[in-house]
């Protein structure tokens, strides 16, 4: 509220206020002593009616001097409430000109910060919208690009180069997920360097943010490692090995892609373990899955950030930290609290 009020009064909107609220006040006062058969209430009525210029003719001055105050009135109503206007419509359009050049902060808390605008970007957002879990989701686009790149009333966009001050404004601080991504202007080599520092500026403002980040060179993963990055992402590692795969197994790629996106057919998500669950075989988990959810459980995250361990034995005992990997069609059942079914 003291922002807001500070914000008013550097843009004059409370002195042209206080003007219009006296000159209604005053004029309401006089139009009572110039006609005597009028209330005060009345009057304000015929005063605001007439800075208005709105004119319903349910009041009328009959005194000369009732019909003088009402010329100066109308006068006054047009030039004082035209400025009004005026500067309120300058000040939403200012407002709205200097959001989309990415020059004001963001005050989010609980949001995905996006580092970089390129295709990739356009890629992330599309699929973060399409699911229900991140539709709505506050996103914060740290890039250095001339304004906001598309129409989307949750992104929010801040102009510059992924660095302290740029990830102050995004209030990195409260932020729950950072996604760092290649500047695809810069060759290979460049490009990791300038990721792997972003990931220790990002790290020394705020080590309990999740960071997810993106190289080209497998070699750089260490560095990475090394500025404390939760996951890494090698674009042309993965690229390779899947490509190698479908060509060994035809079809794998399209199996692969439909499960990492989230626009159709099924999706892969990673949900809490049910605490009445605690304790019991990776087997009998697997097949309540598959019965009463339709879901298959592929894997098994040790926490949230901890190690995987993929198609566990059948024994495997589950532990109250353990996070079930699942291939669903639908994320709102998988992640309903209680057991399966």
């Amino acid at each position: 509220m003291k922002r807001f009020w500070q914000f008013l009064l550097r843009e004059k909107i409370v002195q042209l206020f206080s003007v219009v609220m006296a000159i209604t006040l005053s004029s309401g006062v006089a139009i009572t002593w110039l006609e005597p058969d009028l209330s005060f209430g009345s009057g304000l009525w015929w005063s605001i009616v007439t800075l208005t210029t709105v004119g319903y003719g349910d009041i009328s001055p009959a005194s000369p001097g009732g019909r003088i105050l009402a010329i100066i009135i109308m006068f006054f109503g047009i030039g004082l409430l035209g400025t009004l206007s005026a500067s309120l419509a300058a000040i939403i359009i200012s407002h709205r000109l200097k959001e989309n050049k990415g020059m004001y902060a963001a005050d989010f808390q609980g949001h995905l910060i996006l580092c970089e605008w390129n295709h990739r970007s356009q890629a992330i957002l599309k699929e973060l919208r399409a699911d229900s879990h991140t539709k709505d989701q506050k996103i914060v686009l740290v890039a250095n690009i001339d304004e906001k790149p598309v129409d989307d009333d949750n992104l929010f966009f801040i102009k510059g180069s992924v660095c302290e001050e740029t990830l102050a404004k995004a209030n990195i601080a409260q932020a729950k997920t950072v996604i760092v991504l290649g500047d695809d202007t810069l060759e290979a080599t460049a490009r990791d360097a300038k990721v792997v520092l972003a990931t220790l500026t990002i790290e020394s403002l705020a080590n309990n943010v999740y960071s997810l980040v993106e190289l080209v060179d497998e070699a750089n993963v260490a560095h990475c490692r090394r500025a404390h990055a939760d996951e890494i992402i090698v674009g042309s590692e993965l690229s390779s090995r899947l490509l190698a795969s479908a060509a060994i197994d035809h079809g794998i790629s399209r199996v692969v892609s439909e499960l990492l996106s989230t626009q159709y057919g099924n999706e892969l998500f990673s949900i809490p373990l049910p605490n009445d669950l605690v304790g019991s075989k990776f087997i009998d988990v697997f097949t309540m899955m598959k019965r009463e959810r339709q879901s298959i459980v592929l894997g098994v995250l040790k926490g949230n950030n901890g190690e995987h361990i993929s198609n566990p034995p059948s024994d495997y005992i589950l532990e109250k930290e353990d996070r079930l990997i699942v291939v669903s069609n639908d994320r709102v059942s998988m992640c309903e609290s209680g057991s399966p079914g």
